[in-house]
């Protein structure tokens, strides 16, 4: 190897090291950096492949485990911030509506310029903010500083699902992506199982004093061991697009979010919906024309795209929505404790966490349309079965009311990413998991916003009634997340079965 060049690590989909050269004696070269990690890998028994998938999951991991905490730990919050756990609420909606928003515009710039670079550029500054909100002196500050540093985390998401979807196979993406759905699971889980002692021991912002140095960390880590993406190349940004779909998505979601609290005819509810239409409308016109579209429209209109994503998201209305709704029928309804209540709601994610990846087993047998309805069906009983608690319920019947969402969720979620990964070019990997985001968070809100002002408007005829009200309404949308995924259709495997 005789090559003077510099060379750049390119990973494309099955690829462990590709290397691009310019010149006339195109020679591979692979620089000493590269060497080393490959070698880790080797000594520790695993393969690049599966050590990158680590590094990118870490990274997940880092940015969102703090999710489960500060839902059990709002009072406690409000009271040291001086405020009300209502105006607190944004400190999780806030981050919700940030994290989806933005995805798509990283999603695209990770297909344009690396996905690397996105990845741990995010995974940096969500550690900043992440510290910067240790140190809030108010709520304001303290919702600000969650909001910069989930817009920071979303570039997590879209990069992390490239990277798998370029790893392996799509044949071979459901078990992988199962270990993502466990991820994303099991940090939640860690938050309430290490989070809750210590904010009722330490304080609260202990969490961030422990996430900021992880985030910061895996960046470093990421920066040196993963490898580059594949680039498009001559391609500009759609700044517009993102601009319009960013803006409408987030003026809608607003709108939709704070309908209850604000009343649904109020000037700022009105104005927010309006706007938040009109720009997606213009996003739609501005798709249509350009030459790369941020978002390609006809994705709307291919059935193992735009029906996995509706299942999810639908499916997501329930298991958002209860998120949401239980911690408060078990508070305000049962009058449980804090540590009571978070020790029952580990059911879910812990279940979640166990079925993701035992469920990629299952997935590959009776593909991913059977296992997508499937899970939402088990979604729907969860939410039935949640509906129906009172103040004589054991805590067994809600923890495995919750679990019932977990093993559901755990289920479905891995099959229809897959088969949306499956359905797109590898040029657009970032912009497809983007997407999925996207929706997801927008189901969640919708349905936390929903089931709230259901339970906010039946309260008159019962406080435990009200949130059964709730929680059956998230039933009927996850009857509708069923109904979606029996329209895709699941990937042929018989050639990959033969292989073997």
């Amino acid at each position: 190897m005789n090559s003077n060049n510099d060379s750049d690590k390119i990973l494309r989909p099955r690829d462990t090291i590709t290397v691009e050269n310019a010149g006339v004696d195109e020679v591979s070269v692979v620089p000493w950096t590269m060497l080393l990690p490959r070698r880790i890998a080797r000594r520790v028994g695993v393969t690049r492949q599966w050590a990158t998938l680590s590094v990118v999951l870490a990274g997940l991991f880092a940015t969102s485990f703090t999710i489960t905490v500060l839902v059990v730990s709002l009072e406690g919050i409000a009271t040291d911030l001086d405020t009300s756990v209502s105006a607190l609420n944004w400190a999780i909606i806030g981050p919700m509506l940030a994290f989806g928003v933005v995805g798509p515009a990283f999603g695209k710039a990770g297909d344009l310029w690396g996905h690397k670079r996105v990845f741990v550029l995010g995974l940096f500054f969500a550690g900043i903010f992440g510290i910067l909100t240790a140190f809030a002196w108010n709520a304001a500050s303290m919702i600000a500083f969650r909001i910069l540093s989930a817009s920071a985390g979303s570039a997590t998401g879209p990069a992390a699902m490239a990277y798998i979807n370029r790893l392996f196979e799509p044949q071979e993406r459901v078990t992988p992506l199962s270990l993502w759905s466990f991820t994303t699971a099991g940090a939640p889980v860690l938050g309430v199982v290490l989070g809750a002692p210590l904010v009722e021991s330490i304080g609260w912002r202990t969490i961030f004093i422990v996430q900021a140095p992880l985030c910061v960390v895996g960046a470093a880590v990421a920066f040196w061991l993963l490898p580059q993406t594949s680039k498009m190349k001559n391609v500009k940004f759609d700044v517009m697009g993102s601009l319009t779909l960013g803006g409408g998505a987030m003026a809608l979601l607003l709108g939709i979010s704070r309908g209850h609290a604000w009343g649904w005819t109020s000037p700022r509810i009105v104005i927010s919906i309006a706007i938040g239409l009109i720009l997606l409308w213009q996003f739609v016109r501005i798709e249509r024309r350009v030459e790369e579209p941020l978002m390609p429209l006809h994705w709307f209109r291919t059935p193992n795209i735009a029906f996995p994503i509706m299942s999810q998201s639908l499916t997501n209305f329930a298991y958002m929505g209860g998120f949401i709704m239980v911690p408060q029928l078990l508070d305000k309804g049962l009058g449980m404790t804090s540590s009571h209540i978070g020790w029952l709601i580990i059911a879910r994610p812990l279940t979640f966490s166990i079925a993701a990846p035992l469920g990629s087993f299952i997935t590959m047998r009776v593909g991913e349309r059977t296992s997508g309805i499937v899970g939402a069906g088990f979604v729907m009983a969860s939410m039935v079965s949640l509906s129906l608690v009172g103040l004589k319920t054991s805590d067994v019947f809600i923890a495995g009311a919750l679990a019932l969402s977990g093993v559901g969720l755990g289920l479905a979620s891995p099959a229809l990413t897959a088969l949306v990964a499956n359905a797109v070019d590898d040029d657009h990997l970032g912009v497809a998991g983007a997407m999925q985001q996207l929706m997801n968070q927008m189901g969640a809100v919708v349905g936390s916003t929903v089931m709230i002002s259901i339970h906010e408007s039946t309260m008159s005829r019962g406080v435990i009634e009200s949130f059964g009200y709730a929680l059956m309404a998230g039933a009927v949308f996850a009857l509708a997340g069923m109904f979606m995924a029996t329209k895709v259709t699941s990937t042929d495997r018989s050639e990959f079965r033969t292989a073997v």
